[in-house]
């Protein structure tokens, strides 16, 4: 009889092996492509469209004042300025939290309208017949004064005629909508497609990992089956009875000086590598979710009713910190909603003691480091999403990115600057591109990566 081969299991399972690592290689790689623009270090900068570049919300030159109404321009600037400063309280069609604005320009005159927007308390205070019915009618509720050129407020009302008699759809919108570009047109955090695509890929990866598993315990109980029958027969011979017989003998293994050298050199590495983790990760606190006095959730009013990060933190373009709201901001909206909540009363408390509400920081960058929040919102067009993660999905804050010095420098090499518009950039931007063939001008094409950018 032919001598009788069993090293071709081995081959099998390590074949069965390669195979398992092949399908969740390319199954990773799969999410990879179809995932949203939020990777390990933060969201793609112009991934997201929740928070409203200050560029969108420019005026239009095509506004006329005092008109009520405008051509497309206007009402698109109109559109972004409503985002920003109005949806939090108004729709067109419904009441809010303030009157409903469909038929605004027949019940008052545009020239009423702007400073009734610019300082509605001074209005009131000036005894305007139409003015006081309107405060009394809604319970005294403040509204706030915004800083808005005549040509802005005209671009509003624009809107606001525009969308009158369009139902639910001309609600405002908010931070997660952009109705000129339907393909991004929904809520923030949402995966769409992609998400779907990641999600089926984790159902094949499961469902071939079972498959695997079942192939490799079949085959280890025909082997064994296998064996049993021919230890029955009597026409073996020697060599087929050795391979037979065989054991792997473990005692070599822990015996064997160049595996135990092996062992303790991966060993050594492991600890060292840890090692100098930990030591790297001192100081560092991405993840920091810390309990705050008030049980605030991002999810419900950034994501759900896609309130504008402006709204609240009203320095976010303009400022070097984005300040945490007043609680005067919180009224705005609470002075008429959830007034029951036990939450919400610990603000009027906070009011009624006159005492500011003790938020706990998440956020904290050294001292050594400087960092300007409006020069990356405003003129970089940074979203928030970018370093903040998505703070939309978020019941309770935490820190998202590293906010490392090796995060800041990588955004910086792969963020290219935007030059369109500004004459100052020409020159460089022409040297940039003959010294190197055409690649992207980027933040530290422009010096961003200097030390004395942020440390000065």
């Amino acid at each position: 009889m032919n001598s009788i081969r069993f090293r071709s299991i081995p081959h099998l399972f390590l074949a069965l092996f390669l195979t398992f690592a092949a399908v969740e290689t390319s199954s990773a790689q799969g999410e990879v492509g179809a995932a949203p623009a939020v990777s390990k270090d933060g969201v793609t900068p112009g991934s997201s469209n929740a928070g409203t570049p200050a560029a969108a919300v420019a005026p239009a030159a095509g506004a006329a004042p005092g008109t009520g109404g405008g051509d497309a321009a206007a009402i698109a600037a109109g559109d972004a300025l409503f985002k920003n400063n109005c949806a939090q309280c108004h729709a067109v069609n419904d009441v809010v939290v303030g009157p409903a604005l469909a038929g605004i320009t027949k019940r008052r005159p545009i020239s009423w309208l702007i400073p009734w927007i610019k300082n509605s308390s001074k209005v009131v205070a000036s005894g305007d017949d139409y003015a006081v019915k309107l405060f009394n009618q809604y319970q005294k509720q403040q509204m706030p004064s915004f800083q808005l050129s005549d040509q802005e407020i005209t671009s509003i009302v624009a809107w606001v005629t525009s969308q009158e008699g369009s139902g639910a759809s001309a609600t405002g919108g908010g931070a997660g909508t952009n109705k000129d570009n339907p393909a991004t047109d929904t809520k923030l955090g949402e995966g769409g497609e992609g998400a779907g695509a990641g999600q089926y890929a984790d159902i094949l990866l499961i469902v071939l990992v079972v498959v695997l598993i079942v192939l490799v315990v079949t085959l280890v109980i025909i082997a064994n089956i296998m064996k049993d029958v021919l230890r029955g027969r009597k026409d073996l011979d020697g060599r087929d009875v050795e391979i037979l017989e065989q054991r792997f003998d473990w005692s070599k293994l822990y015996k064997s000086s160049a595996i135990r050298i092996g062992a303790g050199v991966v060993f050594t590495l492991v600890l060292l590598y840890e090692s100098v983790q930990g030591a790297m990760g001192i100081g560092l606190m991405q993840g920091y979710q810390p309990t705050q006095p008030i049980a605030f959730s991002h999810k419900l009013h950034a994501g759900e009713h896609q309130i504008n990060c402006a709204y609240c933190h009203t320095s976010v373009y303009k400022s070097k910190s984005a300040n945490i709201p007043s609680a005067n901001i919180c009224m705005n909206c609470h002075s008429q909603i959830k007034t029951e909540s036990q939450e919400i009363k610990k603000i009027y408390r906070a009011i009624e003691r006159k005492q500011p509400i003790q938020w706990v920081r998440v956020h904290n960058l050294p001292d050594l480091a400087y960092f300007n929040h409006s020069q990356h919102t405003q003129v970089g067009g940074i979203q928030c999403q970018t370093c903040h993660g998505p703070i939309q999905n978020m019941e309770v804050v935490y820190q998202y990115s590293p906010l490392t010095m090796g995060w800041c420098i990588n955004c910086h090499r792969e963020t290219p600057l935007n030059t369109k518009g500004n004459a100052y950039y020409n020159n460089l931007v022409k040297l940039h591109d003959q010294a190197n063939g055409g690649a992207p001008f980027t933040v530290s094409s422009n010096g961003g990566t200097e030390c004395s950018k942020c440390h000065y």
